[in-house]
Parts: structure tokens; sequence; C-alpha cells
């Protein structure tokens, strides 16, 4: 699995997230997924928790950006994690570290663990 394909991963959830619609955005994460989300203190450990999560974000107008990416494929895991910045509505932003774990089920690329941190500093 070449770089810029999971990298592209990004670019079709970022595009979910363009839609406004949880539900489109959720359904890339595998059921068992685990969601450690930057606005949120809860885990989300399921389909709906991770649809839930999203009602309230992208109400925001979330917009991502990858700013550094560092991508590692292992057989049917690939991992991409680094810097990202979200724009929303009324031009506030967020730089935020990321984590998407991804695994192959036969016929395409689901996200099992996501996991984002605002940066610190």
């Amino acid at each position: 699995m070449s770089v810029n394909k999971i990298i592209a991963l990004f670019d079709e959830w970022n595009s979910a997230l363009q839609t406004g619609d949880p539900k489109q955005v959720a359904a890339l994460y595998e059921n068992n997924a685990v969601l450690l989300s930057t606005v949120s203190n809860q885990v989300r450990h399921n389909p709906a928790e991770i649809e839930d999560y999203f009602v309230n974000f992208l109400a925001k107008g979330p917009m991502g950006k990858i700013d550094e990416a560092n991508v590692r494929t292992f057989g049917e895991l690939a991992i991409n994690s680094g810097v990202y910045t979200f724009t929303f509505k009324g031009d506030a932003s967020v730089q935020a570290r990321y984590t998407f774990v991804y695994r192959w089920n036969g016929q395409r690329w689901m996200i099992v663990e996501h996991h984002s941190s605002a940066m610190p500093e």
C-alpha cells in the first residue's frame, strides 16, 4: 500500500466532514473502533458514540489540513500520525496531533483507532 493512498484516506475523512452528516463520517470507522477526540473528554467505543461526537463537531464547520504526516504500513494495518490543523466557522483554528490506525477489511481501509489532541504549547 502506497503512502499516498493512506494519506488519501484522510482526504476521504475530511470530505465526509464537509457533508455535515455525522453518519457519513461514522461510516468510515470500524464497528469496534475507538475515538479519542480533541474536544470531548468521553472515549467513544462504538458507531453510535462516534456518530454522537460528530454531531457537535460538524456543527462547528471543521475543515482539516495535514501539516505533517508519518505513514507506516504493516500488512493489513496502516498508521498515519502527525499534526493537522482545523479551521472552523468564524476563522477559529486549532492545531492538533493525530493518529489514525486503519485496518484493511478485504474491501476497504477502515478506521480502527483515531486519537487527536490539541497541541500543548
